[in-house]
C-alpha cells in the first residue's frame, strides 16, 4: 500500500539546540534506512519551515504507524496519513 504522509515539526520550547541538531541527524539516518528498505519512496519539503510530505510504502497502516513511531523526531511531529489507491487515469498504469 502507498500512503501520503504529512509532517509538521514542532520542537518543544526550551529544547537545547544540540539536542535538536542530534535528533535531526538521527532523523536523516532513519529516513535513509527507510528509503533503503523500500518504505520511503519520496520526500518533499513544503515552503514553510518544519513541514514535509512523504510518499511511503508499507503492507498496512499499522506497519506504517510502527515505522513512523520509531523516527527520532516522532514525539515532536504532528503526522497526517492518507492511504492512497491507484487512479484509473494514473499515467504510470494507464498504458498497461
Amino acid at each position: 500500500m502507498e500512503f501520503l504522509v504529512e509532517f509538521e515539526l514542532e520542537v518543544p520550547a526550551g529544547t537545547p539546540q544540540p539536542e535538536v541538531e542530534q535528533r535531526q541527524r538521527d532523523e536523516s539516518t532513519a529516513a535513509a534506512q527507510l528509503a533503503e528498505d523500500g518504505h520511503l519512496v519520496r520526500l518533499w519539503t513544503k515552503r514553510r519551515a518544519g513541514h514535509a510530505i512523504g510518499l511511503y510504502r508499507a503492507e498496512s497502516q499499522t506497519e506504517l504507524d510502527d515505522l513512523l513511531g520509531t523516527l527520532p523526531l516522532a514525539d515532536w511531529l504532528r503526522v497526517t496519513v492518507t492511504p492512497l489507491d491507484a487512479h484509473a487515469n494514473d499515467p504510470t498504469t494507464a498504458s498497461r
